[in-house]
């Protein structure tokens, strides 16, 4: 069952239930979705799904931090619950750990020695850790390793 086929089973459960956060979450999904299919004239496939997640979870983040600052704590709790629906659909990603293994394995591969080679391993890092990881934490790390 491709990603798609899975949310809007969800939509339907979510329905049927009464879960209204739930079910409007999914349907702002479902629509930038199909905005994109609009858009580009494309089917959408895992790929298009993972992107749109991605983007999605990325305004909530960016939304509940502004927030938080301005003391709307009210719209912040919602914007935290549509986290939460979208996250389900993210795949597992590498823990810290793993990503700190990797960047002390891929600096020491490239001979990196400073932060006027963090280009490179970066470069290096997203062709390998493709969508498994936070790129933002990788950033972190590799700038932490590399100073």
């Amino acid at each position: 069952m491709s990603t798609l086929d899975q949310i809007n089973s969800d939509l339907k459960a979510a329905m049927l239930a009464k879960d209204n956060a739930t079910r409007d979450t999914l349907r702002m999904l479902i629509s930038e979705i199909k905005r994109y299919e609009i858009d580009n004239r494309v089917d959408a496939d895992d790929s298009v799904v993972l992107a749109t997640l991605k983007k999605m979870i990325k305004q909530r983040k960016d939304s509940i931090e502004q927030f938080d600052k301005g003391g709307r704590a009210d719209l912040s709790e919602i914007e935290k619950n549509e986290l939460l629906v979208l996250d389900k659909y993210m795949p597992e990603m590498m823990s810290e750990e793993a990503i700190n293994e990797l960047v002390t394995k891929t600096i020491s591969e490239l001979g990196a020695s400073g932060p006027q080679d963090m280009g490179k391993v970066m470069g290096h890092l997203k062709g390998s850790v493709g969508d498994s990881a936070d790129m933002g934490l990788v950033s972190k790390i590799v700038k932490e390793k590399l100073i």
